[in-house]
């Protein structure tokens, strides 16, 4: 094993009340790839800090090999001083770094280095603070989420760079596709407490859940021992006066431990407020398109979006996400083209900027407008704390304001209000980002069960596999495909071309080459086939109507007893209305399946 690089033990940090670290370990060698994972507020990026010597615990030891060069990527660059963006990169390198490296990367990064710094954007200062710290190949590289604000095309790029590279690696992200693909080691943040795993984070979850599952054990196990302590010392045969003393010690210390241990964090409950069903149809485009200047954002798009469908648009930053997301919902008019939106649509929005939030407002006021103590959530009216605890906040946070929150608290807290307005249509820009791996599970899992519609623009790739029914992405010059399944599924049918591949991009096979459904193609044309997601729906349709067929057989057996209304008039009336739900749900596939039906027919008989 090579003799480390730099060294944490025993660390302690506390701001008053519990520590923040308490005997936290790191440490890094040449060659590790280490994941530093944990809760929004764990103390990561402290610890991160600690490393990089920005700050200094109150106890602890700490080694740095006076020979070995560190870089830190800190959540928010400073840039202040600097003319252009080549000047603040150039500035961290070395007298023996090569002097050619940060042209390349800031063309990888996709800027020129003479940018003013005081005009970029977030994803623009995250490249160039990126390209800064890379520059000089340093032989420890700290990254306090490197994803924030980057696109896809770019987070693939890095991958690659990182995993050629030289450096050890301590890296902080909520990207877990990225995670698993730099990382070979795990730590693990806890209640001060740090525990590794001598493997990459795709064996983190498990690992996690097997520690609390034994701790859970031992501290039941301990509840146990404290209760027969106890008995024995009220009713137990009088030994010697010393044996009973050492007893009660040790029982005075085993309820010491019992009371001091922190259990694990809590976890969020996340739902959405329902609404009520908006139409079949839920937006309809047809060759839309938008120019700036001489810009093509988006050139004869055309898409039907039904009620249920889950719809991740990615692309590189720039490529017009946002834009097209802002047509289809009707937010933007379109230079051509017409969108109609279908009928009984609730929009809940959540936008990249996280709209305005006041700083000075507290918890409270912020979830309920000002308005009193109560937020009605799915037509039930809760306690304003009670509401704040399903998205892991103290009760004794509702006086706070909004500007102590960490950049974690904030994001759950905008979530929380978005989420309790009533919606049958979710349009998310960006939602997964400075969310926390639990969080973000919760949130996966909200949108993959939300029964209406969903829209949404991300860069994580894991989060789009696990929660979208299909992909729209840029095709170059305007020109948007809609794909089936998740990011890896858009991957395969574009063969395997990733969106870092900006020049085989514009070179993709067309709908009839069987890649996707082309937003440049004329109507004509584009109705020659089905699109692969109309012909799986034709596939697939018989076999669900008859699993329905079956439910609804069963049903009305149920009601046919005449006993059944005065055994039970309440699970009758429950049966009744299931029944009339499955029947409307059985016309309505019927009615999808021979509309399709006949549109095969007639581009066969064409």
């Amino acid at each position: 094993m090579a003799p480390p690089l730099l060294t944490l033990d025993g660390i302690l940090l506390t701001f008053g009340g519990t520590p923040l670290l308490d005997g936290a370990e790191l440490s890094a060698s040449t060659g590790d790839r280490i994941a530093l994972v944990g809760r929004n507020g764990s103390g990561k990026s402290t610890l991160l800090k600690i490393a990089a010597g920005q700050i200094e615990p109150q106890d602890g030891k700490i080694f740095r090999k006076p020979s070995a060069t560190i870089r830190y990527l800190p959540q928010s660059p400073d840039m202040e001083g600097f003319a252009t963006v080549r000047a603040y990169v150039e500035a961290g390198l070395g007298p023996a770094d090569d002097p050619h490296r940060p042209t390349y990367l800031l063309d990888h990064l996709g800027l020129t280095g003479e940018e003013d710094p005081e005009q970029l954007s977030g994803g623009e200062a995250r490249r160039a603070a990126l390209a800064r710290v890379m520059a000089p190949e340093p032989d420890i590289l700290l990254l306090d989420e490197p994803t924030n604000h980057l696109d896809l095309a770019t987070i693939e790029w890095l991958e690659d760079e990182l995993n050629r590279s030289s450096s050890a690696l301590v890296v902080i992200s909520h990207d877990r596709r990225f995670l698993e693909r730099v990382s070979r080691a795990t730590v693990w943040l806890d209640r001060g407490r740090t525990r590794r795993l001598e493997k990459g984070f795709a064996h983190y979850e498990e690992w996690r859940d097997t520690i609390l599952e034994e701790e859970e054990r031992e501290q039941h196990k301990l509840g146990r021992q404290i209760v027969r302590e106890e008995h024995w010392l009220r009713y137990g045969v009088t030994a010697r006066r010393k044996r009973n003393m050492r007893r009660l010690g040790e029982l005075q210390t085993m309820r010491s431990r019992f009371r001091g241990h922190r259990g694990a964090e809590g976890v969020a409950t996340i739902q959405a407020s329902d609404a009520n069903e908006s139409g079949k149809l839920v937006i309809e485009a047809r060759n839309i398109a938008k120019s700036y200047g001489d810009t093509t954002i988006v050139k004869d798009f055309s898409i039907r979006i039904q009620r249920g469908d889950r719809i991740g648009l990615v692309g590189p930053n720039g490529a017009g996400k946002t834009t097209l997301l802002k047509m289809l919902t009707g937010e933007l008019a379109p230079d051509s083209g017409s969108v109609r939106l279908g009928t009984n649509l609730e929009i809940a929005a959540l936008d990249q900027k996280r709209e305005a939030v006041d700083p000075q407002e507290t918890l409270a006021q912020y979830l309920t407008d000002g308005r009193g103590e109560t937020v009605v959530v799915n037509g039930e009216e809760r306690h304003v704390v009670s509401y704040m605890k399903d998205f892991l906040f103290k009760a004794e946070q509702a006086r706070t304001p909004v500007r102590e929150l960490s950049g974690g608290e904030r994001a759950r807290l905008i979530l929380a209000r978005v989420l309790s307005r009533p919606a049958n249509l979710l349009v998310l820009d960006e939602p997964t980002n400075d969310l926390d791996m639990e969080t973000l599970e919760l949130l996966q899992e909200l949108v993959a069960g939300f029964a209406g519609t969903v829209i949404l623009v991300s860069h994580d790739r894991d989060f789009l596999d696990r929660t979208v029914t299909s992909i729209i992405a840029p095709d170059g010059g305007g020109r948007w495909v809609e794909y089936a399944g998740g990011y890896s599924d858009m991957l395969a049918q574009r063969g395997g071309t990733k969106l870092a591949d900006r020049k085989a991009v514009a070179k993709l096979p067309q709908e009839g080459g069987g890649a996707g459904r082309s937003s440049a193609q004329a109507p004509k044309a584009a109705s020659k086939k089905l699109s692969f997601k109309q012909k799986f729906a034709l596939e697939t349709l018989p076999e669900k109507m008859a699993a329905v067929s079956a439910a609804i057989s069963a049903l009305e057996n149920d009601i046919a007893d005449p006993d059944f209304y005065a055994r039970n008039p309440a699970s009758f009336q429950k049966t009744i209305a299931a029944l009339d739900k499955e029947r409307k749900t059985l016309a309505a596939m019927e009615e999808e399946w021979l509309e399709l039906e006949m549109l095969r027919e007639e581009l066969e008989e064409g």
